[in-house]
């Protein structure tokens, strides 16, 4: 009897332990995946028509493409690369994380363009010339020298995103 007692006492001790050691990380392999998630859902749509103002995989706008990926994984932004650009926190280039918004001034105005990091120094966007396309961040040719700065959009990163269920 008081053997399966002691028993008993030891199973709890290491459950309990093993639920408070475990506890704060529930919800971050979710929260984690997230990022990926907005990632392949940029990448899916590379090829869909550039369309001003669009917002729908028949046509894409920067921000409409922007919006229409983080909506399908429960994140809202404002429309407009201006609004986005004005909200989250800021991020240094190289602190960028996968989901992370990037912002390029290419019409002169201070930030007229945004997009998706997705990784390895890329991000997906709609270019108003090809549609919707991945290029490399730090292009010499183009977007190297109109990147204007990035955002982290609360609900994409893993820390921000991390919660207990």
């Amino acid at each position: 009897m008081k053997l399966t007692f002691t028993i008993k006492k030891s199973i709890t001790i290491i459950a309990m332990s093993f639920l408070l050691l475990v506890a704060p990380f529930v919800g971050q392999a979710e929260a984690s995946s997230k990022p990926a998630a907005i990632s392949k859902t940029a990448t899916s749509l590379i090829g869909v028509k550039y369309s001003y103002g669009g917002n729908t995989k028949s046509g894409f706008d920067c921000s409409g493409f922007v919006s229409y990926v983080l909506k399908q994984h429960d994140v809202r932004v404002s429309r407009t690369a201006a609004s986005m650009h004005a909200s989250g926190t800021s991020v240094s280039k190289t602190n960028l994380e996968t989901g992370d918004l990037v912002f390029f001034n290419t019409v002169g105005n201070k930030v007229s363009h945004v997009g998706i990091y997705i990784g390895d120094g890329k991000f997906a966007h709609a270019s108003s010339s090809r549609g919707v396309r991945v290029d490399k961040l730090n292009d010499p040719y183009y977007w190297g020298a109109r990147y204007v700065g990035a955002k982290r959009i609360s609900g994409v990163n893993a820390v921000a995103t991390a919660s207990i269920k």
